[in-house]
């Protein structure tokens, strides 16, 4: 695709506003850290913190928890802060109600499901001697079944609600404070000790936890997603048997108002084969068919395509980005997506492409969304003649990849065989059908980590029951973690493993960058100007590594800063200061991983490679920036520049 077209297409609107502007002194600065000349100390205000005109005020304005402020002053027990790094508009808060923010990464509790709640242990020293003993599994065995009890185990100055935390409606922070690499002594599996504060706004848990109750209201959704193309009627029929059958199963367990199916059709451009009808096209949404008779009505029409498309490859992501996009989810705790193709995807950079989106940006879309995308792909004896089925191998794993089960959602049906593929689609609605029956009639499926337990431990061959078994329980989590309101633990410091303590292939929390409005703005803005700098000539191989870098290193320590990447002009000689704001950081996202010595080893394909990735960033940043959804006010009267949303680092530049 001409990166000049896609610039042009990808530029997007964020909401303007920011702090209100003071008077400038131009001669007053922040405190700089220990030991950099460059990086300045930052502090995020914990629940309750006031802002005081000035050292000896009786009084001040209410200040909303996680607010983000420069030290000018940390002197006595009020210290001198402002917004922003130019003098602005600078107050005093109380010293007891800040901790340290030195960059700008926290974390966020993973899903549970299939591993132990994470414990927090106030001392470094607890939680290193657990980890340096060849005999952790026997030690955090007791520590857990202690919490279990309701008991506080030896120290431990807190754990992970039971319950996975809706960060939309129970907004919390685990700032990073320290940490230190190491390795566990019984496998050797490397691990990061994190010091982190728990920064929430809520009071602690929900006033009341009745699982079983809640669970009973319990809905799923299943959309499936299907090439209609020439040579799919066999399995457009299957799919339509399945979904009449588990209807019928429903219907006579009294629960068609608790699973509810849906259908997205997909074949592709039309303007080079306008026979096709459609390229995308949504039969049935769920929730609109609960009945046999009323689904049957609602794909009475639907069918294989009479004309042939202009490739073998189908515009399967525009399917999937009406599945995410077109259904309303919010009512679901269950929310599963299934695609059934014989083909491969048309690439986003493609003319074809009807929404220039690929496997990577769907997957994060899917995954803010808590939706699972499983790919039942058929190995038909077309798609071997045309040599597709590796390429849309690749494609669909990492579309479905999920970060729960920590694998791909992927499965071959051989052959294309009909039977084969009735047999894998009948027990995977079963599978989700009874999952919600369970809960409905009180049974345990609440996904504790006992009733996990075995599906955990089971190797990257697990099957499709399995894997399902699992993504159902997580997501009974998110829904009462949900519905109860559960809340991260009230304020304090601590100590985490970045991994499950037994389970320790699982990690425990993962770490994101939490952005503005403003600074997912300034960062779509940067990275659009690279980009157009690159293609145009303006940057050569050397100015791109140094001008990505800044942009990395800015983000993970101080995204304010980055508006100075777009007037600065880096060089090698002002890597120094690249290399401060890098320096110490726990985690790197792909871009700051990269040293001059490896992107130079590339080569100009590997680097391309590595610009098409930036691309498909920018085009995620715009689906951010539209879905309300995601981002929190951390004040009500903020506006909407303001608001916030944690992102993953592996979305970042």
């Amino acid at each position: 695709m001409n990166l000049k077209k896609f610039i042009t297409a990808a530029t997007f609107t964020f909401a303007a506003g920011a702090f209100c502007s003071g008077a400038f002194a131009d001669d007053v600065k922040p405190i700089l850290q220990h030991g950099k000349k460059n990086l300045y100390e930052k502090i995020l205000t914990t629940p309750g913190c006031k802002l005081y005109a000035d050292e000896n005020a009786a009084d001040g304005s209410a200040l909303p928890a996680f607010t983000r402020f420069y030290v000018y002053q940390n002197k006595g027990k009020r210290w001198q802060v402002g917004p922003d790094d130019k003098g602005n508009n600078l107050g005093f808060i109380d010293e007891s109600c800040q901790v340290p923010w030195k960059m700008q990464m926290a974390m966020v509790f993973t899903n549970s499901a299939g591993r132990d709640r994470t414990l927090i242990f106030k001392k470094k020293s607890a939680l290193e001697d657990l980890i340096d003993d060849p005999d952790i599994d026997t030690l955090a065995s007791k520590l857990n079944e202690s919490l279990k009890k309701g008991e506080t185990p030896e120290g431990v100055i807190s754990a992970e609600p039971e319950n996975f935390i809706d960060y939309t409606k129970h907004f919390y922070l685990m700032p990073v404070l320290d940490y230190k690499e190491t390795a566990f002594a019984a496998d050797s599996n490397n691990d990061l000790m994190l010091q982190i504060a728990s920064v929430s706004d809520g009071n602690g848990k929900a006033e009341y936890q009745d699982d079983e109750r809640e669970l009973k209201e319990f809905k799923a959704a299943v959309v499936f997603v299907i090439d209609t193309t020439i040579s799919m009627q066999p399995y457009i029929d299957r799919t339509k048997e399945t979904i009449r059958k588990v209807v019928k199963s429903v219907c006579d367990e009294d629960l068609e108002e608790s699973v509810h199916f849906g259908l997205v059709s997909f074949r592709s451009d039309l303007k080079t084969a306008p026979k096709l009808e459609y390229t995308t096209r949504v039969y049935v949404k769920p929730g609109e068919a609960t009945s046999v008779k009323s689904f049957e009505q609602k794909l009475g029409d639907l069918k294989q395509a009479t004309a042939s498309s202009a490739k073998f490859d189908e515009d399967a992501y525009a399917g999937i980005s009406d599945a995410l996009e077109k259904i309303d989810w919010s009512d679901y705790g269950g929310r599963y997506v299934v695609l059934i193709t014989d083909a491969g995807a048309i690439k986003g950079d493609d003319p074809l492409s009807s929404t220039k989106l690929d496997a990577e940006i769907l997957r994060k879309q899917a995954r803010d969304k808590g939706v699972a995308i499983y790919a039942l792909h058929l190995l038909t004896d077309s798609g071997a003649r045309n040599g597709n089925h590796d390429k849309a191998k690749a494609q669909y794993k990492t579309l479905t990849f999920n970060d729960i089960v920590n694998k791909s959602l992927y499965y071959q049906v051989q052959a294309g065989n009909v039977e084969s593929f009735g047999r894998t689609i009948d027990k995977f609605a079963l599978d989700i059908t009874s999952q919600v029956k369970s809960a409905a009639f009180g049974e345990e499926a609440v996904g504790s980590a006992e009733s996990t337990a075995q599906a955990a431990q089971t190797d990257s061959d697990k099957t499709m029951e399995e894997d399902t078994v699992l993504l159902g329980n997580a997501m009974k989590l998110a829904y009462l973690g949900s519905k109860q309101g559960q809340s991260a633990p009230p304020f304090f410091e601590g100590w985490l493993s970045s991994r499950d303590l037994t389970k320790r292939t699982k990690a425990s929390v993962v770490p994101v960058v939490m952005l503005t409005k403003n600074e997912l703005a300034t960062l779509a803005q940067i990275t659009q100007e690279t980009l157009e700098a690159e293609s145009t000539g303006v940057l050569d191989s050397e100015g791109m590594f140094v001008q990505l870098q800044d942009i990395a290193s800015k983000l993970g320590r101080d995204p304010n800063q980055l508006a100075s990447a777009a007037t600065q002009n880096r060089t090698p000689s002002s890597e120094g200061v690249i290399g401060e704001y890098l320096d110490g950081l726990p985690y790197k996202s792909e871009v700051a991983e990269l040293t001059r010595e490896s992107w130079e080893s590339m080569g100009p394909d590997e680097q391309s490679r590595m610009i098409e990735r930036l691309e498909e960033k920018l085009l995620y940043y715009k689906k951010c920036n539209e879905n309300n959804d995601l981002w929190v006010k951390l004040n009500p009267q903020d506006d909407d520049a303001q608001a916030v949303f944690p992102v993953n680092l592996d979305a970042l530049p």
